[in-house]
């Protein structure tokens, strides 16, 4: 069932950026972008090391096959760059929900209209496309930058998951769980739009 969710290849374009389906040629371009070790300070897997980097989007690959995941590569579109990453997984069409993450772009980018138009296109997607009942964002309880990102898109805190992954470095985090439902959609979504508009 999870196969049939979401049709490959599933581009999602907008005016400053386009979600492009990850392939295996995005790889060196892509890691380049991510090889900024403070882009991954307060995430659990630290992707500016190459062999990180290559099991990790390898994997989001495989896991795509499998209907479990969607990863997308980030393109600006006036500058043809790569400019980060995110993806869909937690997949589960029976129940109508979804998640949001592992979204990080580069730092020349933070504070632009990057992040609030790839969200918007990612959950235009997920209510609009796939009709989903939920969709769910979460980060480290201590990562108060995303945090604040999260709930600027609409995000409703619904607590903290204790120990809930292990880092690269062995130790458990704490993950602030957030979700925007169907009927809030409507009510996020011209927020949003306002807010990308006042960015631009």
């Amino acid at each position: 069932m999870n196969l049939n969710w979401i049709k490959h290849p599933t581009i999602l374009k907008g005016e400053i950026v386009d979600l492009i389906p990850l392939d295996q040629n995005h790889f060196e371009e892509l890691y380049r972008a991510a090889s900024d070790k403070e882009l991954w300070e307060l995430i659990p897997t630290d992707c500016s090391r190459r062999e990180v980097f290559d099991i990790t989007y390898n994997f989001a690959l495989s896991e795509r096959e499998k209907g479990n995941q969607y990863p997308f590569v980030i393109l600006h579109k006036e500058t043809q760059r790569i400019i980060g990453s995110t993806r869909l997984f937690e997949i589960y069409p029976n129940d109508k929900k979804i998640e949001i993450g592992w979204t990080w772009i580069i730092k020349d980018f933070w504070g632009t209209v990057v992040n609030l138009e790839s969200k918007f296109l990612l959950l235009h997607f997920c209510f609009e496309e796939l009709n989903a009942n939920r969709v769910q964002l979460k980060t480290k309880d201590t990562n108060l930058r995303s945090r604040k990102a999260i709930e600027k898109i609409g995000g409703v805190f619904e607590g903290i998951l204790r120990k809930d992954k292990i880092q690269n470095d062995g130790l458990a985090r704490n993950a602030a769980y957030y979700s925007i439902l169907d009927e809030e959609w409507s009510r996020v979504k011209q927020d949003l739009l306002a807010q990308i508009n006042n960015k631009r």
